[in-house]
């Protein structure tokens, strides 16, 4: 296992002749997220899992805060993940963040990228003149405070917020088990890159097709996040708004979800 493989807790599994699935996971989870998709997977694709630098799971010791407090450093994590395993092409589903990580990397290595799958997918998160964001600033700087007065406390408010659902639900204590294993001041960071991120001035500039998969309800993305999305890339794009409620339908409704982006991952759905 090279080092960037070994950093990332990258596993490739899958015996399938179809070609490289690569899954990358959002803010606050790790590889687990997508455990309901891969077994749908395997027996038609090469899979790649990997944690993003920050998770709970990766070394802390190796989360450089400068290089990730923008979305390029997860960007070219990614193109070094590519580059190590020497995959030349690949459909590439990234969740939130990592959605957005995908596009940044395909702008500069486009060639690698077939199509990339985006689920819960957001070029910025914050309200602006004319758009729709989710949060207004007011509401990000109580986040931020939250997150540093106690962290603990802020994971059992926001799981279930961002989820869902209530408490007791086994999707929002997945989601709270993989926050409260972030150290919190890495968490603290990457919430401030991801909530200061505004990536819709490079959409136009997006050549590898896209297929946006949006929640019905979803406290972090509203609908119109997608249809923006599907407005200004600049590449061929298709909307799938799905009857799920919340930011990771993935873990919340596997039964709903599953279909869905295993159609879009076959090309069951043309752009």
């Amino acid at each position: 296992m090279g080092v960037v493989e070994e950093a990332h807790n990258v596993k490739v599994i899958g015996s399938g002749n179809k070609g490289t699935v690569v899954l990358g996971h959002g803010f606050g989870t790790d590889q687990s997220v997508w455990r309901h998709l891969v077994p749908h997977l395997v027996d038609e694709y090469r899979i790649v899992l990997y944690d993003n630098m920050g998770a709970g799971t990766t070394n802390p010791e190796y989360f450089d805060f400068d290089r990730y407090s923008t979305l390029e450093g997860f960007a070219f994590d990614l193109i070094a993940i590519l580059e190590e395993l020497n995959i030349e092409s690949c459909i590439f589903v990234g969740h939130s963040l990592s959605a957005m990580v995908g596009v940044l990397a395909s702008l500069h290595r486009p060639e690698l990228f077939s199509k990339i799958v985006m689920v819960s997918a957001s070029p910025r998160f914050v309200n602006d003149d004319d758009y729709e964001g989710g949060f207004d600033q007011e509401d990000i700087k109580q986040l931020f405070e939250a997150m540093q007065s106690n962290y603990k406390a802020w994971c059992l408010g926001f799981a279930p917020l961002v989820v869902g659902g209530d408490l007791d639900s086994a999707a929002v204590q997945e989601f709270s088990r993989t926050l409260f294993n972030m150290r919190p001041d890495i968490a603290l960071s990457m919430a401030q890159t991801i909530f200061s991120s505004d990536m819709r001035q490079i959409l136009p500039f997006v050549s590898v097709p896209c297929h946006i998969v949006q929640s019905s309800k979803d406290l972090a993305v509203p609908v119109s996040v997608a249809e923006y999305l599907h407005t200004n890339l600049g590449s061929e794009s298709v909307v799938e708004v799905m009857s799920t409620e919340g930011h990771l339908p993935q873990l919340s409704s596997p039964a709903t979800v599953t279909p869905v982006l295993l159609r879009h991952i076959r090309n069951d759905i043309a752009v």
